[in-house]
């Protein structure tokens, strides 16, 4: 039971445990191994990025068929320019592993957005907090969860 499901079950929130056995020589992407391996379309999985104007960190949660625009994460959160959080930082911050970092049960809070595309959603896909684990739950619920706002953060250009 990782923190994130500690958390759904505590706040009452339904949800589902989708596990695979994590390949560590997968030359996939994390989150493009969790849409193989769980045979789940793309575009429902999303993965949790950290990024840091160099003072603060913010998390941002998008489809991991897609990348991160930064100047669009940037503007939402105030800043002048963003880059990705180094990978020890976010271990760090979180308190999980790159690969299985989840938006729920992190060790700080951060103030977090969530790619629009995912209100069309029924169900989404977000780590559960550790390599070959997913939670699929409602996007309306993890964005009440996280105080989180809907907002178009991807690029235009698949991965």
């Amino acid at each position: 039971m990782t923190p994130a499901c500690k958390l759904l079950k505590q706040k009452n929130i339904v949800y589902t445990l989708h596990e695979y056995s994590h390949d560590a020589n997968s030359t996939n992407s994390y989150g493009l191994e969790a849409v193989e391996k769980l045979a789940l379309p793309a575009h429902e999985v999303f993965k949790t990025l950290l990024v840091s104007d160099g003072k603060n960190y913010y998390v941002a949660i998008l489809p991991v068929s897609h990348q991160l625009n930064l100047k669009k994460v940037a503007a939402v959160f105030g800043c002048k320019k963003l880059a990705l959080a180094d990978a020890k930082v976010a271990e760090r911050l979180t308190g999980f592993v790159v690969g299985g970092i989840s938006p729920l049960g992190q060790k700080k809070r951060l103030k977090t957005v969530i790619d629009l595309t995912a209100q069309r959603l029924q169900k989404m896909y977000v780590s559960g907090g550790r390599r070959g684990l997913d939670l699929g739950l409602s996007p309306s619920d993890l964005s009440v969860l996280l105080g989180a706002s809907f907002i178009d953060i991807i690029d235009e250009k698949n991965i």
